[in-house]
């Protein structure tokens, strides 16, 4: 008993640093001055759900939810940087993964999401 629980602790501990350091080769985490310097020039894409996105996001952001992403890559080209961002800074990590695997590299995200935004906001 004790055995399986140390295997499946360490299976998990295991895939942790795995996706930590996945995510770390395919999104480079930048601060808001950062981030704000580049997503004007870039693709700016929220990856909230709808709802989250019309009760508030970035000026000239638009919204492709990470539950959709893999049906609407099509949408984002690769050969322009694209800025991804989130409430928190996790679904960002996870969108860029999966852009990260079918070929685009210059991808970044807001470090600490939409909740440490203190820039222009839109709400619908």
């Amino acid at each position: 008993m004790l055995y399986s629980i140390a295997a499946v602790l360490g299976a998990i501990i295991l895939y942790a640093i795995f996706m930590y350091f996945s995510q770390k080769r395919a999104v480079k985490p930048l601060s808001q001055e950062e981030f704000v310097k580049g997503y004007r020039k870039a693709q700016l894409i929220d990856v909230r759900e709808p709802n989250e996105y019309n009760g508030g996001h970035i000026l000239g952001a638009r919204n492709i939810p990470v539950t959709q992403m893999k049906q609407r890559m099509k949408e984002i080209r690769p050969d322009k940087p694209v800025y991804l961002y989130c409430q928190s800074g996790l679904r960002s990590g996870r969108a860029a993964q999966m852009l990260y695997r079918k070929g685009y590299r210059d991808i970044y995200h807001l470090q600490g999401g939409f909740k440490k935004w203190t820039g222009k906001i839109k709400t619908k």
